[in-house]
Order: C-alpha cells, then structure tokens, then sequence
C-alpha cells in the first residue's frame, strides 16, 4: 500500500505510513473507492476492507483456555514434553492439620505449619529431588525427573527418613513451648509416567507428570501410619537391603482393582552399595580362568608381604579382581572398609553419597 504523501510502499492493512505517519487510502478491492482510515466497510459497494481482515491479536490471546500444553516454552522446557520417565513420587502432609488449625488464628497455623514444610522441602532437595507442588499442609515431589538418577527409588526414601527424623525434633520444640506435636506421613511409589510442561498463565509453566504411578503414591500416603513411611511393591523391589521394612500385608487400595502389598520403612538396611547386593544374590563364578586367578592369588601374597605389584596384563580389570579374591572360596564377600567414626551400616561410598549429618 503506497503513501500518497511520501510514496512509500507500507505492509497491506496499515492504516499509517511508517515513514512520515501520514494517513493511507483505505481503497476497496472490490470497486476501488477510497474510504476513511477508520472504516470497516466501502461505502459504495459494501465489502469488507482490507483494514477489517487484520486478525486480532489481543482478542486470541483473551479467548484462549487458561490452561495449555506450552508450545512456545524455552527449548529447554518444551524438551521435555511428552517424555516418558520412570521416576519415584513422594507424597509427604502434616497428619491433622485441619484439627490443628480449627482452634488458631491462621498467622497462628502459619507459624507453626511454615517450618514443617521448610523442612520436608529442604530434606528432598538434600537429595536432588523436584518439588511438584505444595498442598498447604504437605508436598509431593519427584525423583528421577527432570534431573536422572538411577539411584531415585533410594533417595526419596533418604529424603524421606530424614524428613521423619528432623520433623520429629521439630515436634519436640514444639511440645516444649506448649503447642501441640505434629507428626507426617509419607508415600512412595516408582513406576512410569510421562511429563510435559503446562502453561498456566503468562511466563508461568508447570513441569508435570501424568500417570497411574503418583496416583498410587497419593494412596500410600494415605495409608501410612502416623509418623511413617509407606511403599509399594514396585518401590520395595528397587530398594529391598538397602532399607529395612515391614510388611504391612495386601490393602485394599481405591482406584485400584487388585490388593497393593503396602511395606513400611523402618530404616536403613544392611547393604550400602550394589556391589553388596550382587553379592547377597550370589556372585558369578570365575570359569576357566584359573590361571589368572593363580596370578592374581600370588600378586595378593606378595602385596601383604609389602613387595606385591600388579600383574600387567589386564590392570584395570585385576584391580577390581584382586578385592574379591578372598570371596572366592566360600562365595561370601568382605565387608567393605570403613573410616574410623562411621556408622556399621555405611561404607565410605555411601557416606560420600548421602552425606549423613544426624
């Protein structure tokens, strides 16, 4: 559309020149009369003007649901949409809440309920886990996602024996300042799920996943004892030595047509690395091999003597070798060492790991 004044051509629908603001003719397609800038229709023919087909870009973004999958997140976060993960869920709230708040003023509620909460959120970030949401008197948090762990069933239950251990020393100021005692329970629950990003509102997206695992983490917190930590089956075969439970039996659970054999945590178990838990199952044996392992023996008897070195061939391999040499025999392997001061439950590795400071 070219400016009558200046001559310039400007995009079609424009009602201004963008060099020298002068207004433009507002011709019709249909039977080339001019209109005024301001009309929406010839006033000769009746069709609609150019001006009048302009989208309107103000009106789209009102009529659009609240509530979208986001397509023009940052390429970091639109990544993830649609990805399938498996991951550990934590559902974690304060037990009786609502009987604790019935009776005080809510700056009351808040001053006691705000610290829990802080210290079930700070123990799931100790272990690298997301905050999903907070529900007032609780959380639900992911392991797993976004961040990968292959190790995520172990470190929601870390974070959530921490979070008993610390919120029952929180109780503990709080019965000696004369409020009642609060006490949390806890679920877990690891399968499948997929995760996307949500846009909510203007430059607010949610990262969240959808699936019948959370689900089914939201029922075991349901189904802990006060105090406690529940999982499920899929949960226990991940973490089974690692932490010692107890059966809670097969529980009927809503929404799912099947009993769920619900187990509760009752802290850490006796194996610490998967080393050790390969060994619990029973480690391969070496076949046809027996020379090196002859080679291996003698390299072991030269070292307690102080004059041992490794053989060339193979070092990287014969160094991890060499350390089950004496498990070989009776198929039982050695306790791993530990620094003086640590617990009997933990080897260096874990301490390194979960960086215990109870």
């Amino acid at each position: 559309m070219r400016c009558e004044k200046c001559g310039t051509e400007n995009p079609a629908g424009k009602r201004f020149c963008g060099d020298c603001g002068a207004a433009l003719a507002n011709r019709c397609a249909q039977c080339g009369a001019d209109n005024p800038p301001e009309k929406k229709f010839c006033g000769d023919c009746g069709a609609a003007l150019a001006t009048a087909a302009r989208p309107s870009t103000a009106r789209g973004n009102s009529d659009a649901s609240p509530i979208r999958v986001a397509s023009d997140a940052p390429l970091e976060a639109s990544a993830a949409d649609g990805e399938r993960k498996t991951v550990t869920a934590l559902f974690a709230d304060i037990k009786g809440s609502t009987e604790l708040e019935e009776d005080l003023d809510p700056e009351e509620a808040r001053a006691i309920v705000d610290p829990a909460l802080k210290l079930m959120i700070d123990a799931v970030r100790r272990y690298d886990g997301y905050i999903m949401q907070s529900t007032g008197d609780g959380i639900f948090a992911l392991f797993g996602a976004p961040v990968a762990h292959e190790d995520h069933p172990q470190r929601a239950l870390y974070a959530a024996l921490r979070m008993q251990e610390e919120l029952k020393k929180y109780s503990a100021r709080l019965r000696e300042a004369g409020n009642l005692p609060i006490e949390a329970r806890v679920g877990v629950n690891t399968g499948e799920v997929v995760v996307r990003s949500i846009a909510t509102g203007e430059g607010h997206t949610e990262y969240t996943p959808i699936g019948h695992t959370t689900n089914l983490a939201s029922r075991m917190q349901a189904l802990a004892p006060t105090g406690s930590i529940a999982v499920s089956e899929q949960t226990r075969k991940l973490v089974e030595g690692y932490f010692a439970l107890k059966p809670l039996g097969p529980t009927k659970v809503k929404g799912v047509t099947e009993p769920v054999n619900v187990y509760e945590v009752t802290g850490f178990g006796p194996l610490c690395t998967r080393l050790q838990r390969s060994a619990g199952r029973g480690l391969t044996k070496f076949v046809g091999r027996a020379r090196e392992m002859e080679a291996l023996a003698r390299a072991s008897e030269q070292a307690r003597s102080g004059g041992g070195r490794l053989p060339r061939r193979d070092r990287i391999r014969a160094k991890d070798e060499l350390q089950n040499v004496g498990t070989t025999r009776d198929h039982q392997p050695r306790a791993p060492a530990r620094p003086a001061g640590t617990s009997r439950r933990c080897s260096r590795d874990a301490r390194r790991h979960l960086q215990l400071v109870y």
